[in-house]
């Protein structure tokens, strides 16, 4: 079993959205376009959430401290969907 490679042009270059997409445009020039529906954090978000976005771990991940919503290019690229929200137990 092989483990993930780098690559330099994964890194995030710019994150805009639509109505029901987002798209991340890679230093390498590549697009992923990705639905919100994946998304659930982002797709509720406010516009004005979704623009207050930062490039993370060294360039290969994304964050939106609003939404506490984190991704990286690698799973973008896999089409990972974002991890389930935590069960909260009422006690």
């Amino acid at each position: 079993m092989q483990g993930s490679e780098v690559k330099p042009g994964e890194r995030v270059k710019d994150v805009r959205f639509t109505e029901d997409t987002m798209a991340v445009d890679l230093v390498d020039g590549r697009t992923i376009i990705v639905p919100l529906v994946c998304y659930p954090k982002l797709l509720d978000a406010t516009t004005e959430q979704r623009r207050n976005w930062q490039i993370s771990g060294a360039g290969y991940g994304l964050h939106w401290p609003d939404v506490d919503e984190d991704l990286s290019t690698e799973g973008l690229l896999r089409g990972a969907p974002a991890a389930p929200e935590p069960v909260q137990i009422r006690r």
